[in-house]
């Protein structure tokens, strides 16, 4: 019995014909894809705000600190003092009650997050007197203290002075140096991964050191503690001692002769810059190559440190609604998944939004990737052909913004068809050779990870490996199995099977990419739909019931970020619009398009869109690295929703009556 039964029953006779509902989803139809067509940019392309957790505003505050050093006497007054009370700014204003910081809202307080909020609001002057220091010491302390953080966290504050360099691990540029075949070979682990390891390693390697302001000292936040030790005959045991065995070599003779390492973890480094706006055009990986390039020798003023820059204060907002930065931009998704959106919803359209859907996919088609990016390293046979999340990110193009591209490409059409159409094959047929050997398919790589790679003390970030998953394998198989499932049966074949091997008890499939299971389970079953699946097979039936079990009393859907640590909270949380969209288009995809459940579903997206056709979501329902770091697409509200009450208005245009 689902959650909404007893209320569904008492409220069957209030619930509106099925006519006046389909009115009503018309006019809210029309009035969200108004909204959306007025926020087109003048090239083609839309892009919303994404949000992250403040740990970008602390970095930020970290690397002034790096590029504008302290005076002799220890004063710190950089000439972006504006943007670093701006960034503190906004720390204090996530600071939870209890003093700490959060991971996502409404979550509890995170180490990682708490020690680098805090370190961040010390170096910019907050004593640690002031009643919200000592709040977040006192929390700090409760989570573990300053030793629980994460290694990256240690990483940075060992640049610093802030802790021993012996507390943190060591990353050692040699790992460049070995062939893409190797266990150990960068090209093992996954994109995001190597473009954050390249500019470390350079800093680990040539004893990086940086001032802090005077009399600035994390004393008040360390426990004691002695870290547990890890099991010697385990992976993490192994390279606890390789570890040990780094930095002994470094404080011997031996270790002063590394510059090849350095070399190529620089080389790689500086040839990945070109062709992106930032190293792998994410906030992370943008700092630490800033970072590294100064400790190279190059000055401000030198162009390639100065683009750098630049490129990373566009990920910085700052206007009535404060101080935000943002981890990376998201123009190609958020122009598929809403060219998706209107041209679903409107498939028979004229004027507007026929136009607004031209140049959408004109943009589309001149943003392909069509160079050689590391996908390669591993791919070799395949020709370039995917598309990347942000404007320029060229060696990194991934799976599922190609997938999105392609399926809005079928209701997004160009004023050059011949160009459109060439492009489309080559995505479809790059995106079938990225399939990985178990089925599935990954975002950037073709799944051949080393699993043992997520074992080394710098991966506590919990996204070393890029390995196959529900939601993406859904994806592709929806581009697939809609554009050329004759051309590719065989690799629709395989993402099927990988789909219903990783179906979960429940019915649901966990979401890498979106929170959580209702995210996965969305796309899995949308996928399965597209590749041919009857809906009346078990694996949809299981879904179906497993989505209509989890609805809340309201008749929307939400899920927590909290379910990512504690499965039994899976789609338990507050009704959102994202993920009420995400279970309807679930249930459609069963070819449930009558239920208590849809109408009910349907009902709340009606009853929570405002009058200029948005809905209002403040919950972080999309996921960069499960457990660490989740993400708030302002757009999400506003896509998905249309998408799930489009394709409800094109069902329901096709019965009879």
């Amino acid at each position: 019995m689902n959650r909404v039964q007893d209320a569904g029953l008492a409220a069957a006779v209030e619930r509106p014909t099925a006519r006046s509902l389909r009115l009503e989803v018309r006019g809210a139809v029309r009035t969200a894809c108004d909204f959306l067509l007025n926020r087109q940019r003048p090239q083609g392309y839309w892009i919303g705000e994404i949000e992250g957790d403040v740990t970008l505003a602390a970095d930020y505050i970290l690397l002034h600190l790096w590029l504008h050093q302290p005076d002799a006497a220890g004063n710190w007054n950089p000439p972006t003092r504006p943007q670093i009370d701006a960034a503190c700014t906004r720390i204090l204003d996530k600071q939870l009650a209890d003093g700490g910081w959060s991971v996502f809202p409404g979550g509890p307080a995170n180490a990682s997050v708490s020690v680098k909020a805090y370190n961040a609001l010390l170096l910019s002057g907050i004593a640690t007197e002031d009643a919200c220091m000592r709040a977040a010491a006192k929390r700090i302390l409760e989570l573990g203290g300053l030793e629980a953080a994460n290694s990256y966290t240690k990483i940075y504050l060992s640049y610093f002075g802030l802790i021993p360099r012996e507390q943190a691990p060591s990353i050692p540029p040699e790992i460049f140096l070995l062939s893409p075949g190797h266990r150990f070979s960068i090209y093992g682990m996954s994109a995001w991964s190597r473009a954050m390891l390249a500019p470390l390693s350079i800093l680990d390697a040539t004893k990086a050191r940086r001032r802090v302001p005077r009399g600035v000292n994390l004393k008040g936040i360390i426990s004691g503690r002695s870290p547990a030790r890890p099991d010697l005959f385990s992976w993490e045991g192994f390279f606890r001692l390789l570890d040990k065995g780094i930095k002994f070599v470094e404080s011997t003779p031996l270790g002063s002769n590394r510059q090849r390492g350095v070399r190529a973890a620089s080389g790689w480094m500086i040839e990945h810059l070109e062709g992106s706006h930032g190293l792998a055009a994410i906030f992370p990986a943008m700092v630490n190559s800033i970072m590294a390039l100064t400790q190279l020798g190059y000055d401000p003023d030198h162009p390639l440190l100065k683009r750098q820059i630049e490129h990373l204060e566009e990920l910085v907002l700052h206007d009535e609604s404060g101080f935000r930065l943002q981890p990376c931009l998201s123009p190609v998704w958020d122009t598929a998944s809403t060219a998706y959106a209107i041209g679903s919803a409107r498939p028979h359209s004229t004027g507007p939004s026929r136009w607004a859907l031209g140049r959408a996919a004109d943009w589309l088609v001149s943003r392909q990737t069509l160079r050689y990016g590391d996908w390669a390293v591993r791919n070799p046979a395949a020709e370039p052909g995917g598309w990347c999340f942000e404007h320029r990110n060229e060696h990194f193009p991934d799976t599922d913004d190609t997938a999105e591209v392609l399926v809005a490409l079928e209701w997004a059409k160009s004023a050059d068809p011949d160009r459109q159409r060439q492009a489309e094959g080559r995505g479809l047929e790059w995106l079938a050779s990225m399939q990985a050997a178990n089925g599935g398919w990954a975002a950037f790589d073709n799944g051949k990870c080393s699993e043992s790679l997520a074992h080394s003390p710098f991966a506590d970030h919990n996204a070393m490996l890029d390995l196959a998953c529900a939601d993406i394998t859904g994806r592709v198989l929806e581009a697939l199995g809609r554009r050329g499932r004759e051309r590719y049966g065989e690799s629709i074949r395989k993402g099927v099977d990988f789909l219903l091997q990783t179906q979960e008890d429940d019915g649901s499939w966990h979401g890498r990419w979106g929170v959580n299971h209702l995210y996965g389970t969305c796309f899995a079953a949308r996928g399965l739909r597209a590749a041919g699946v009857h809906p009346r097979t078990a694996a949809m039936i299981r879904a179906g019931e497993w989505v209509r079990s989890v609805q809340n009393p309201d008749g929307g859907w939400g899920e927590s970020a909290a379910s990512y640590d504690d499965p039994t909270l899976r789609a338990t949380g507050k009704s959102t619009p994202s993920q009420t969209a995400w279970a309807l288009m679930t249930l459609f995809a069963t070819d449930d398009f009558d239920s208590g459940s849809v109408c009910d579903g349907v009902r709340y997206l009606l009853a929570t869109q405002t009058p200029a056709g948005t809905w209002q979501e403040g919950e972080f329902t999309g996921t960069g690295f499960p457990r660490v770091f989740y993400l708030r697409y302002h757009m999400y509200p506003q896509y998905f929703p249309l998408m799930a009450l489009g394709e409800y208005s094109r069902r329901e245009e096709q019965s009879p009556g």
